[in-house]
């Protein structure tokens, strides 16, 4: 049965830089620790990424998978496993909520990941990983885009 978990940030930059960061998918290995390599197979007419291969390694193992990305709602981008080696889904969305200052932000950023496991593990071993790849993924989406200028 698949787990969904959410976390909160605040980010000093605007919805769209954070959005920026997170569409250039073949840079993820740069800033996002546990991601070796980000392939983008399909793309939309905007070209934006719609099918993206993912290969991670951590905690001793490695994975990977591909998401489909929906990028119907401006101020969210949210995915679904299309496949992967060790997960049966791995869906969820980044939200974005600016507190009216629009351009300069700063953002309230929500992170829900819902994820199931191929393998058998305690309920507590899989909250806990989950628990670590959001808190993970917003730490390091968080410095990324207050730290790196706009290209």
């Amino acid at each position: 049965m698949a787990e969904s978990v959410t976390e909160h940030t605040r980010i000093e930059a605007s919805a769209d830089r954070c959005l920026q960061v997170l569409l250039d998918f073949e840079r993820y290995p740069e800033w996002a620790r546990d991601l070796k390599a980000a392939t983008v197979l399909e793309r939309d007419g905007q070209g934006r990424g719609t099918l993206v291969r993912f290969r991670a390694a951590g905690m001793g193992y490695s994975t990977s998978y591909t998401l489909r990305y929906d990028h119907g709602d401006r101020r969210q981008l949210s995915w679904a496993l299309v496949q992967g080696d060790l997960t049966r889904k791995l869906d969820g969305y980044y939200r974005f909520d600016e507190d009216g200052h629009g351009d300069a932000g700063p953002v309230e950023v929500t992170y829900v990941l819902e994820a199931e496991l191929i393998l058998p593990l305690p309920g507590f071993v899989k909250r806990r990983t989950q628990l670590k790849i959001m808190h993970t993924a917003l730490r390091e989406l968080k410095a990324r885009v207050e730290n790196r200028p706009p290209p």
